[in-house]
């Protein structure tokens, strides 16, 4: 519990004190999505936060809207344009999620808030990745990102449940620094986004 109180302390501090820094990033950055794929700007998802306590997502979109004409959208791969692919090998549409940290939803560092619907196909070791708020980056993050399978990303957000400290987290943030401007493992080698977890992933226990 100590360690999860200065880490909100950190969370706090360092995106106060780095506001006039994001913010006219993010106020440029919502101009040019407006601009490129219209309104809305921004991109709203529930996800499960700290002890799966679901709460609102805030990014950038970076899809169109193209309705496949059953009531449904038509798959990524159509929807994500160039401009958008662009926003997600920066990691720029996630600035938002700066506003999930102040508002204590996430935290700098932490495994990935996935979709609500994977809460049912964790086996019970996976969903200890819950045991800490979600992240805007994480350990699985500077250690493979989109380009490891399912069961290495859990493996790795488990190990961070069990090892985070300060210090880490610091460290883990100055490594998602320099891949961001590497721009390295953004995505699979062959889908646009991070493939869906399917049961067949599930470790046994």
């Amino acid at each position: 519990m100590r360690n999860l109180f200065v880490k909100r302390v950190f969370d706090l501090l360092a995106v106060l004190t780095t506001a006039p820094l994001w913010l006219p990033v993010m106020g440029g950055v919502a101009l040019l999505v407006r601009w490129r794929l219209g309104a809305p700007v921004f991109f709203y998802q529930v996800r499960p936060g700290h002890r799966e306590v679901p709460f609102e997502m805030l990014k950038f979109r970076t899809m169109l809207d193209l309705p496949d004409g059953q009531g449904g959208q038509r798959p990524d791969r159509d929807r994500l344009t160039p401009f958008g692919r662009w926003l997600r090998s920066t990691s720029l549409d996630e600035l938002p999620e700066l506003l999930n940290v102040l508002r204590g939803e996430m935290s700098l560092v932490g495994p990935r808030p996935l979709l609500m619907r994977y809460l049912a196909r964790y086996s019970l070791e996976q969903r200890r990745r819950h045991e800490v708020p979600p992240g805007v980056t994480g350990w699985a993050q500077i250690n493979g990102r989109n380009c490891i399978n399912w069961v290495e990303r859990f493996k790795l957000d488990i190990w961070y449940v069990d090892n985070h400290t300060l210090q880490r987290d610091i460290t883990i943030l100055f490594r998602t620094v320099v891949r961001v401007l590497q721009r390295r493992d953004i995505n699979t080698a062959d889908n646009s986004t991070m493939p869906e977890f399917g049961t067949d992933e599930v470790e046994p226990m």
